[in-house]
């Protein structure tokens, strides 16, 4: 391994200067981190209703489209992490942004179903090989040795916020457009209505772009501390020793298999609650509204007390968050219930987010291989982008109503199970290393 990477010089260096990095810095990945994904999921988790009625999708079509998506993030996380290595990341997270919303204007157009998924393909490049693991890094490097879970915590919690704030603008937006009542929208209207919601939300992220461009700004000899001239195979081999490294693929794994189930919270509000198009985007809003709190509170306390504790008790509230909802307790009756169990669900699986990056220096991943250690992670913990929408699409629409949704949350159940054992052994493993 590069003689440079054991050397403590190097951490107090990256320390000393991250000290000095100012909060709008982070502010500006918080922006652009959430909108990147804005197109290819926010509007879909927030309008999936009036997105499969305006393409003419059902579930598993839309869940192939995010499998298109996966399959191409995969490579894409193998080849850009080495590559937030070696570039600093202003300009590789203001070309995603840039290359991001040029796909807006196409998706505007309500192409076909082929072309759909030739979008979420070309989307699964823009928005991870050059823009993932460089939010990462940059993160690492601005929370140091000393903050790591508010880093995290206030990213994902304010990628939340942005999240939310995007998805009330696209309900505000799509109800103003809308000519006539919500319930007696035609599917033409809901097109033509959703299309401003697209424009607009492309038009901003352009303007995130600039900003990233020329506002995230690292001086020189922090970036010297951070950046690798090359990334040699043995770094690789070392990097993939560590037990950290496997423990957080299977970890990330299971909690991205929650987050996207939450997909299905404005069509659970559809079709079992019985809400109309609007009440059920503004349910995916409320959920969008629960991320950001979630984040920052998350963040204090992991600083304060044992970080991979609280990874462990995000997994148990994830679990019996499902349980409520798998066993069929939750009904259009049951309101306050439904509310209750979205809250509880969303607080574990927020809260995961917001942890499982928060505990690479713990799992002493070195910080000069941020970059390529989220690349090897992140090609197995983000493969729930291939497979977990297709096979919830199918669980919906082969028992259709309230038995399919109950199957989905089986699903995360067990997911939620494997995901607290995988990050218990991590807790087991790492709490006495400072």
């Amino acid at each position: 391994m590069n003689e440079q990477l054991n050397k403590p010089s190097s951490e107090t260096s990256v320390t000393k200067n991250q000290k000095k990095a100012p909060w709008y810095s982070l502010l500006l990945l918080i922006l652009a981190g959430e909108s990147v994904f804005i197109l290819p999921f926010v509007l879909a988790r927030v309008f999936r209703p009036t997105v499969l009625d305006a393409f003419a999708l059902d579930n598993v079509q839309l869940g192939l489209c995010f499998s298109i998506y996966g399959i191409v993030a995969l490579l894409s996380y193998l080849f850009g992490g080495p590559l937030a290595d070696k570039f600093p990341p202003r300009k590789l997270i203001a070309i995603a942004l840039w290359m991001t919303a040029l796909g807006g204007l196409v998706y505007a157009t309500y192409p076909g179903y082929t072309a759909l998924q030739i979008l979420y393909g070309y989307w699964g490049f823009t928005t991870i090989f050059l823009f993932w693991a460089p939010m990462i890094k940059a993160t690492r490097v601005w929370g140091g040795s000393t903050s790591q879970g508010k880093a995290f915590g206030f990213l994902d919690g304010g990628r939340g916020l942005v999240g939310a704030l995007f998805g009330a603008m696209g309900v505000l937006i799509f109800s103003l457009f809308l000519g006539s009542e919500i319930a007696e929208a035609t599917v033409s209207e809901s097109r033509e209505a959703f299309r401003y919601v697209i424009l607009a939300t492309s038009g901003i992220v352009v303007l995130v772009g600039l900003a990233v461009w020329f506002f995230l700004k690292t001086d020189r000899e922090s970036e010297k501390e951070i950046i690798l001239d090359k990334i040699s195979l043995p770094q690789i081999k070392e990097v993939l020793r560590l037990p950290s490294v496997w423990l957080l693929m299977a970890i990330i794994l299971c909690a991205y298999v929650g987050y996207k189930i939450t997909d299905v919270f404005s069509l659970y509000a559809r079709e079992v609650m019985l809400y109309d198009q609007v009440e059920s985007a503004q349910v995916g809003t409320f959920l969008l509204f629960i991320r950001p709190v979630i984040g920052v509170l998350i963040g204090i306390m992991a600083d304060r007390f044992q970080i991979v504790f609280w990874l462990v008790i995000s997994f148990v509230l994830s679990f019996l968050g499902a349980l409520l909802f798998a066993t069929g307790l939750i009904s259009d009756s049951a309101t306050i219930l439904f509310f209750i169990s979205i809250l509880i669900v969303a607080a574990g699986l927020y809260a995961a987010r917001s942890l499982y990056f928060a505990v690479m220096q713990i799992g002493q991943i070195p910080l000069a291989l941020t970059g390529t250690a989220v690349g090897l992670i992140s090609l197995i913990g983000y493969t729930p982008d291939i497979f977990a929408g297709p096979a919830y699409g199918y669980l919906l629409d082969s028992s259709p109503g309230a038995a399919g949704h109950q199957h989905v949350f089986w699903m995360l159940a067990s997911f939620s199970f494997i995901g607290g054992i995988a990050a218990l052994y991590y807790y087991k493993l790492y709490r006495t290393k400072k």
